[in-house]
């Protein structure tokens, strides 16, 4: 077996489930689980139609799907990574365009294709972040390193503390933006900065930008955006990941893209064709559609407004927390230890949250996520208010 594997943590939620065995929630109320970020909006109209035409199913079953992806789903991707960012140099679908199984898949196999562990090097993340990224890396044979993101910060990565020896040690960074589970947005002048850095030192930016189309005011900007506006038409060392998952409620269609350096595209795409993880037809078709409208997403992004105001509305009162510039989650302090608030909160108003200390790990002494929360805005605008509601009463207690 290969040895790394027993370097990886347990998932969170895999500690979350150890951590509730054995509660047991008031009789009469049903769960609300706010603690996985799974979509629950209806999924939009046009692509469960979409589904139903048998013609469609029948053809997308008697042919492989190609690894490099259809070419109407590749240009579907670079017009919208164009326009939705303002880019000076349109994406070019032919070489700057890979269509993948949605994000998680294709950030833990960028790190497999890009990473030369014969040399020993880091793999630079923001903390907390997305557990894909620390086991790729440990999988990858690099070390991660675990940026801090705190309320001095803004809750973006506090860069200051990496030496000159530790950037030029850097093989790749990866960007969570806007950030899980905060919800900051890196503005495009810190981006800069980094692009810089990467020239500087040689290394792969991989910007997770998958929560980029849910924001409460302006649209958070991208690392491609921030490449294009210093001049870097070609995005060397750029790399950015979204999906129709948080977008268009499609998780369950596992479909998402990577764009940007021509050059490390290339070797992707060589590296993925060996790894067999081509989109089935049916969904690069339906993908491209996703892809190619807006309406469904504005109509999804009011709805998250309109959860976010009335939660807030409820608690604001008991509970200050900072509403989030971008994405679905609230990460807010707790009054006792984020697991023990936790227990409670589940055992005495069956709301399920996830402890904040699951999502990052203790670096100098510190886990910038224990003794907070992390609650997804997920379910129903009604069952929302209700947990909501729950929480109030329940922090009576304190």
């Amino acid at each position: 077996m290969n040895p790394r594997l027993d370097k990886l943590h347990p998932y969170p939620f895999e500690q979350l489930s150890a951590l509730l065995a054995g509660v047991n929630p008031p009789d009469g109320l049903p769960l609300i689980a706010l603690s996985l970020g799974e979509p629950k909006h209806r999924a939009p109209d046009f692509i469960i139609e979409q589904y139903r035409d048998p013609e469609t199913i029948a053809r997308g079953f008697g042919t492989y799907p190609p690894t490099r992806g259809l070419p109407g789903l590749r240009g579907a991707i670079a017009d919208f990574v164009t326009h939705r960012y303002h880019l000076a140099a349109p994406i070019d679908p032919e070489t700057q365009v890979l269509p993948v199984n949605g994000t998680r898949e294709a950030l833990f196999a960028i790190a497999q294709a890009v990473i030369d562990p014969s040399t020993p090097n880091l793999t630079l993340m923001p903390n907390p972040f997305y557990q894909i990224y620390e086991g790729a890396a440990i999988l990858a044979g690099s070390t991660p390193g675990y940026v801090p993101c705190t309320p001095a910060t803004g809750f973006n990565p506090d860069w200051s503390g990496i030496t000159d020896d530790q950037w030029q040690a850097t093989s790749l960074v990866y960007l969570c933006n806007p950030g899980n589970p905060s919800g900051s947005v890196i503005g495009i002048g810190e981006l800069k900065e980094l692009i810089s850095k990467a020239q500087e030192h040689d290394f792969i930016i991989v910007s997770d930008e998958c929560y980029s189309e849910i924001y409460a005011d302006q649209p958070p900007p991208g690392l491609l955006e921030a490449a294009s506006a210093m001049g870097q038409t070609d995005y060397r060392r750029c790399l950015a990941f979204n999906s129709l998952s948080k977008r268009s409620n499609l998780p369950g269609l596992r479909s998402g893209y990577v764009c940007g350096d021509a050059q490390i595209i290339e070797r992707f795409l060589l590296y993925r064709t060996y790894h067999g993880s081509a989109m089935s037809v049916h969904n690069q078709w339906v993908s491209e559609l996703a892809w190619r409208d807006e309406a469904h997403v504005e109509a999804n992004r009011q709805l998250y407004r309109e959860k976010f105001e009335a939660v807030m509305d409820i608690l604001e009162n008991v509970w200050p927390m900072q509403k989030p510039a971008a994405g679905f989650y609230l990460w807010p302090e707790t009054p006792i230890p984020d697991e023990e608030f936790t227990r409670l909160l589940i055992g005495e108003a069956n709301v399920k949250v996830l402890p904040g200390s699951y999502l990052s790990r203790e670096s100098e002494g510190q886990n910038p996520g224990a003794n907070r929360v992390r609650m997804a805005l997920v379910a129903s605008l009604d069952e929302c208010v209700e947990a909501a509601e729950r929480i109030r009463d329940f922090w009576r207690r304190f």
